[in-house]
């Protein structure tokens, strides 16, 4: 008797457009990263380029979806309460792997990986990126090859940190097994070719420049994915970018187009490519530098061994450079819809966010002036404020983008109109936000006074995200500078919140502390926000399956990328 097949009209639909040939039925796939990647470790990095770029090979245990919400993707499901997967008294979760999983060099991926990745980011010598989301780890263990129990130090009411997310991703035991604490970054090969569980492999790499994959052949869906090889190109500003896309068809994706809104509607009327944008947690900020960065310090410059900041340790002065900028304007300006004023570091979701410190919305230049001269910071010959032979005078960073140098052409004007001279500096994208310890010129070095950027958080809750403004993520000498507190703020009080919102299970309760969290941040001026900033994509219209997503990587579901015919 001969089956019969009958196809709904979804599933036909998915057939005519090419949603299901087989792997690498499509060709190639062309992606372009404006920021290049540096390095394909998470671990070792914090730029969004890097981690991004690395999700495409490597994978989590569980991760985020465009909506927000938390799905097994390595995992067989997501732990809870409900399923067993979590303790009742929320001391430990246990993950239950997908059997069959391959690495991309043909090996089982095992329990012993995922334990392994936890031993790796927790060495204490490694100075790990994503340390945060290991916070109240006690053990990790392998209780058989495809079960793995995490037990935590103090009850855990939300302890999905560790594995989930782009961040938080599992790398191969075997591959990294000679990379521990100091040894990590010296592991070339392994970080920039790293093994992988994910939809694509890599055949070379080039840093700062351009990444060549191809289809991982022992990807667990032996139909994807639809694309045989991929590249991820670097470089170049977001104007280009969007150019490749929107106007020349060059390339399938452009990320991070973080141009002028008018430019950018009117290169998506030439019709070849599709503008995306959603809101999440990102947020343009300056970061103030509350250590010394004088060169003369040698190694101890900006850090908490070479001392206090000059003149930015004098709230006053943080305060007034706050509200001495007009938000409302670089919104529109830079940003158009994709961008909203924010005084928050913290804007979303809904619920965490604080209007406490409304204060900054409406620029006051006139209140900012009488702050400087209350404070005693008088104006000089030349109209530079200056204190006991110390002036007010910035240099003030960020990466090379359009949008960030208007921004900070507006900023140097309005602070000028309250006797604070300004140095601006960019330096390129790849560099800035690379993981290169020898650079001068990282992120995390800081080797200004004061720095611009934007990052965010992977998922919906902030828990992790706002740790990393404890005394313990101080990027120095001794941790690789690969902590995340980049101002280098240091507050036992801020320290015990982390600790309550640890142990704290209610959201309710959980959006109070992370409101006194981001508020202790924002009213002592260890940052300045300045634009709650959309993430705006754009792709070529003949490319399907795109799912932007705000709160994991914007390539979280590339598997599913397909030509549409």
């Amino acid at each position: 008797m001969r089956k019969q097949f009958i196809l709904t009209a979804a599933a036909a639909a998915l057939l005519a457009n090419g949603a299901w040939a087989a792997r690498g039925d499509d060709g190639h796939v062309n992606i372009l990263y404006w920021q290049a990647a540096s390095i394909l470790n998470p671990y070792l990095s914090g730029g969004t380029k890097d981690i991004e770029s690395s999700s495409l090979i490597i994978e989590p245990l569980g991760r985020y979806d465009e909506n927000g919400n938390l799905v097994a993707w390595l995992a067989e499901e997501i732990p809870t309460v409900a399923n067993g997967g979590v303790a009742e008294d929320l001391t430990s979760i246990t993950w239950t792997l997908k059997q069959g999983i391959k690495w991309s060099d043909g090996t089982d991926f095992t329990a012993d990986d995922v334990v392994f990745t936890a031993e790796y980011c927790m060495d204490p010598n490694g100075g790990c990126q994503q340390e945060t989301k290991f916070a109240d780890v006690d053990t990790i263990e392998a209780l058989d090859p495809h079960t793995v129990k995490i037990t935590f130090t103090v009850p855990k009411p939300f302890p999905y940190g560790p594995f989930t997310g782009g961040e938080s991703p599992i790398i191969q035991k075997a591959q990294f097994l000679d990379c521990m604490g100091p040894n990590a970054p010296t592991c070339t090969e392994a970080n920039f070719g790293p093994h992988g569980t994910g939809p694509f492999r890599v055949t070379e790499f080039r840093a700062n420049d351009v990444i060549s994959m191809e289809a991982n052949p022992n990807y667990r869906d032996p139909n994807k994915p639809a694309f045989a090889s991929l590249t991820f190109k670097g470089g170049g500003d977001a104007a280009s970018a969007a150019r490749a896309v929107l106007e020349t068809g060059e390339f399938d994706y452009a990320w991070n187009l973080q141009i002028d809104p008018s430019i950018l509607s009117s290169m998506a009327e030439a019709g070849k490519g599709t503008v995306v944008s959603a809101f999440g947690t990102g947020v343009e900020r300056m970061m103030v530098n509350l250590t010394n960065p004088a060169a003369d310090l040698g190694e101890a410059r900006s850090t908490v061994e070479g001392g206090p900041h000059p003149f930015l340790t004098d709230a006053n002065v943080r305060r007034a450079l706050s509200l001495a900028i007009d938000r409302v304007t670089l919104s529109e300006v830079g940003y158009g819809d994709a961008g909203k004023p924010t005084c928050n570091v913290l804007p979303a979701p809904a619920i965490y966010a604080s209007t406490a410190n409304d204060e900054c919305l409406v620029q006051n230049v006139d209140l900012a002036n009488q702050l400087l001269d209350e404070a005693g910071w008088m104006p000089g010959s030349d109209g530079v404020r200056e204190k006991d032979g110390v002036r007010l005078s910035i240099l003030y960073q960020t990466s090379t983008n359009a949008v960030r140098q208007d921004t900070q052409a507006l900023v140097k004007q309005w602070w000028g109109d309250i006797g604070v001279e300004t140095e601006l500096r960019n330096i390129d994208a790849a560099v800035f936000f690379g993981g290169d310890q020898s650079s001068p010129d990282t992120f995390q070095k800081f080797y200004a006074d004061i720095e611009m950027y934007t990052n965010l958080f992977n998922g919906t809750d902030p828990e992790a995200y706002m740790n990393n403004w404890t005394c313990d993520e101080i990027p120095s000498p001794a941790n690789n500078w690969l902590g995340n507190n980049m101002p280098r703020y240091c507050n036992p009080a801020y320290d015990d919140l982390s600790v309550q919102l640890s142990k704290t299970a209610a959201i309710e309760d959980r959006a109070v502390i992370a409101k006194q969290m981001n508020d202790m941040l924002m009213q002592e001026g260890a940052m300045i926000p300045l634009v709650h900033r959309g993430r705006v994509s754009a792709h070529i219209n003949t490319l399907g399956g795109i799912k932007l997503n705000t709160w994991d990587s914007e390539l979280w579901n590339a598997a599913d990328w397909h030509r549409v015919k």
